[in-house]
């Protein structure tokens, strides 16, 4: 029987770089999408705390009782109500959107010397996703300044762009890999890889890391 992954997605643009990359790398799986972009609104306007919380257990709730197998969530600035949904259901493998690419992202880190740099084209993410490094690793961040409006009206060449210089900027600061935080960001990967770097995205590692949890 395939295993059935249950995606949940608090941006719209998040939906088709998970898909994508699971139909890619891992097309075994039977793929199920909940989309509440009001979620990321709400946050952006200040609106969190248990709120917030209690609308993601919700979410998992109904996703396992939808019969998934997994969750994963794909957008980076929720850690803490992630980390509500993985204490609620200890036995269900719950993955945060941005776990696998911070272990792949340290473990190139201490490779390679120098810092990670983390790119995000939604600000409240820097904020959410930064303390989830281990605190001996050297990070620098980088806003991808009108990335995320220029997605927003489908200008993709100006959100390309806007990853870039980030990214360009933190290569000038010393980073040795480049993290994209967002899901939506993954697009630009090819683009970003133009600097030199090594150049993760948050799909393609939470794929690898959801896979080998459930394969094992």
């Amino acid at each position: 029987m395939k295993p059935r992954i249950a995606l949940i997605h608090a941006l719209a643009h998040s939906v088709a770089p998970i898909n994508d990359a699971m139909a890619r790398s891992w097309p075994q799986a039977e793929r199920v999408n909940l989309l509440d972009d009001s979620l990321s609104v709400d946050l952006a306007r200040g609106r969190g705390g248990s709120t917030m919380q209690a609308r993601f257990v919700s979410l998992a709730a109904y996703a396992i009782g939808s019969g998934a197998d997994a969750i994963l969530f794909t957008c980076s600035a929720f850690g803490t109500c992630i980390e509500a949904v993985q204490r609620r259901w200890p036995d269900v493998p719950v993955l945060k959107p941005n776990e696998a690419m911070i272990d792949e992202a340290v473990a190139l880190q201490r490779a390679r010397g120098g810092s990670v740099g983390l790119v995000a084209s939604f600000g409240p993410t820097l904020q959410s996703m930064a303390p989830e490094f281990p605190s001996h690793v050297p990070l620098r961040t980088a806003l991808a300044e009108g990335a995320l409006d220029a997605l927003d009206r489908g200008d993709l060449q100006v959100h390309d762009q806007a990853a870039l210089r980030a990214a360009e900027t933190l290569a000038a600061d010393g980073c040795t890999v480049i993290a994209l935080a967002q899901f939506s960001l993954a697009r630009a990967q090819t683009i970003v890889q133009a600097i030199g770097l090594p150049v993760l995205t948050t799909p393609g590692s939470a794929v690898r890391a959801l896979r080998q949890r459930i394969e094992a």
